[in-house]
């Protein structure tokens, strides 16, 4: 087998691989088809075709993952490339799977092919799990949808705010035959048996989620920003992967699309809306966590609000999931939890966390039966500072403002809630009186 060094371009289909193999100066060595390919006929491929000096390029599509893993054994290195940078380059008027892989090959023998990061084994089940979770909510959303339009076609007018809660499920099994016809009931209780049955799966893979995110320290530390919980934080950690990869935390801003397109010629320049390139799903959950965040006391709240008085709401929205997102990686890059969360609303989300994953409801504090160390004479309560919730549920230590920090927190109005969440506040009841 010769051991001179080659380039192997590979176009993947689900059934079909097309191969050429060239040498170091642009020669086809071989071009092969492979139908009804799997898992058998690809590691034969491997043995029989592939020496350890090779190098293979492949489009990044559904399976490119299983290939990899498969193929990286037998050669010296697997590159995948990015699709729509790929098009860009090697644009051709006629357009086969083995044109695909020959030009595959050359663009990784002339080293000018635009490559994707690979995830790691941790990192691919975890896209694998929060993607499941997400097709499962997109479907538990079209059946919803359904019952809703069947209900709106009949005239029925739903009678309370959730539909799909208590009040609403004993809605929709009381309506009688005069409100339902017999074909409406049949429609309903087969979407309603089809929801239930979703619904199950996703508390089995939410349980599941809970479970691996409490014991990912990173998982913890993400659930101090504002909005984010661990569905939230697990999926940013599956579209990010290993942070380190990012030059600075608009790198990753911009890997999910958060950043505003520009184009340029001359002496004009237009910015235009967010790219939208990236996975798509975290850029939603980021999205949605940042409409949390104009309530919020600290410096992020603040930033929020002053934007959406001079903008408009939406646009504040999106610039504080691009925020969410820088402050993240470098949170995850220093180790260390928000420093402006609220800490009694951080102190729920983690504890919602352990019971759901645990199952443990009591953390420390005085024995079952006796009276709790946290209530104040008077009546009150005693609110654990920040830093008393991080040592409580295993984070790390706050750090110090820098004085940069710090003129930034003055300049947003919120010292006083800094101040605040450094130490233990009691909060007292409002007398009968004052009532």
């Amino acid at each position: 087998m010769c051991s001179m060094l080659r380039f192997v371009g590979l176009d993947v289909h689900k059934r079909v691989l097309q191969i050429c193999i060239l040498d170091a100066q642009g020669k086809v060595l071989l071009e092969e088809r492979l139908e009804e390919f799997d898992r058998e006929k690809l590691l034969e491929f491997a043995r029989t075709k592939l020496t350890p000096q090779d190098r293979v390029a492949l489009e990044a599509t559904t399976n490119t993952w299983a290939v990899v893993r498969l193929l990286r054994p037998f050669v010296a290195e697997v590159v995948a490339s990015n699709p729509l940078a790929t098009k860009a380059i090697a644009q051709a008027k006629v357009k086969t799977d083995k044109i695909d892989a020959r030009v595959l090959a050359q663009l990784l023998r002339c080293d000018f092919l635009p490559s994707v990061w690979q995830p790691d084994e941790a990192t691919s089940l975890l896209r694998e799990l929060t993607s499941r979770r997400t097709a499962l909510v997109q479907d538990r959303t079209a059946v919803r949808n359904r019952i809703h339009s069947l209900l709106a076609v009949r005239l029925l007018n739903v009678p309370c705010d959730e539909l799909f809660g208590p009040a609403g499920r004993a809605w929709l099994a009381g309506l009688s035959a005069e409100d339902l016809d017999a074909q409406g009931r049949l429609i309903l209780d087969a979407d309603l048996r089809l929801h239930d049955a979703i619904q199950r799966e996703v508390e089995t893979l939410e349980d599941e989620m809970a479970r691996r995110g409490y014991s990912d320290a990173r998982v913890k530390l993400l659930m101090t920003l504002p909005g984010v919980d661990v569905t939230a934080a697990e999926t940013l950690l599956a579209a990010l992967g290993d942070v380190s990869r990012f030059p600075t935390a608009d790198h990753a801003a911009s890997y999910v699309g958060l950043t505003p397109s520009t184009r340029q010629s001359a002496d004009r320049s237009y910015h235009g809306p967010i790219t939208k390139r990236g996975n798509s799903h975290a850029r939603w959950m980021l999205v949605q966590a940042a409409h949390h965040v104009g309530k919020h006391p600290g410096p992020l709240g603040h930033f929020f609000r002053k934007l959406a008085k001079r903008k408009n709401y939406n646009v504040a929205v999106v610039a504080a999931a691009r925020k969410l997102v820088a402050i993240a990686v470098n949170m995850l890059i220093h180790n260390e939890p928000y420093r402006y969360a609220t800490p009694a609303s951080t102190s729920q989300k983690l504890a919602k966390l352990r019971v759901r994953a645990t199952g443990e409801r009591r953390r420390g504090g005085s024995p079952k039966g006796q009276k709790s160390q946290a209530l104040v004479p008077g009546g009150g309560r005693t609110i654990k500072s920040l830093q008393r919730v991080c040592q409580d549920e295993g984070l790390p230590e706050l750090r110090e403002l820098t004085p940069g920090e710090q003129r930034t927190v003055n300049e947003s109005g919120a010292a006083e809630h800094v101040a605040g969440i450094r130490r233990d506040r009691v909060v007292r009841r409002a007398s009968s009186s004052a009532k």
